[in-house]
Order: structure tokens, then C-alpha cells, then sequence
């Protein structure tokens, strides 16, 4: 059987605000028999930690425009964007770059 893999997810920028204010979560990803791509996260993401305004994150199956998303320290768009295939011990940053007034 497959081994669930421990990740890390963390929220800056005022993303954290639609978690609860919590900005770094470890998270044990439950086993499934496909490697979890960016896409699966942002689903489980959506069901599992985010607590409010999900259109604040989410739009269609990928973030909202103006949420960056670094992959161990590298942006997304180098990696694959949705359809990278997360590691083990992989740390995915999300950062807000949108400042409502």
C-alpha cells in the first residue's frame, strides 16, 4: 500500500485570513491510487482547510490570479503549475499579492 505523504502548506500575503488565520499547516495527504497533482490539493485544500470565502482563493480549478505559488521555493509556472506531481516533503507556499482596501 502506498505511504501517506506529509506535507507542508503555508498562507502569507492575507491568505492565511481564509484559514483561520493559521499559516503553516502540516498536512498527511490521504492515500489515493494516483500521485496527488496541484489540481487534487487545491480541491482538497478547498474541503479540508479553507474556513471562509472560497472565491477569495479559488477560481475554477486553480487559485485566483494575484495568489502566488511557490513550489520549494520556486514559482509554479517552472514546475507545472496544476499538473505538478507533488513529492514527498514538498513545502507548497501561497502567498496573497492582493491588498483590498
Amino acid at each position: 500500500s502506498k505511504i501517506s505523504v506529509v506535507h507542508c502548506f503555508y498562507f502569507r500575503g492575507g491568505a492565511e485570513l481564509l484559514f483561520d488565520g493559521v499559516k503553516k499547516h502540516q498536512v498527511t495527504l490521504p492515500c489515493q491510487p494516483e500521485p496527488w497533482d496541484i489540481r487534487n490539493l487545491l480541491k482538497w485544500i478547498k474541503q479540508n482547510l479553507l474556513k471562509e470565502r472560497p472565491e477569495l482563493f479559488i477560481q475554477g480549478e486553480s487559485v485566483r490570479p494575484g495568489i502566488l505559488v511557490l513550489i520549494n521555493d520556486a514559482d509554479w509556472e517552472l514546475m507545472g503549475e496544476l499538473d505538478y506531481k507533488l513529492q514527498d516533503q514538498d513545502n507548497v507556499l501561497f502567498i496573497s499579492t492582493l491588498h483590498g482596501g
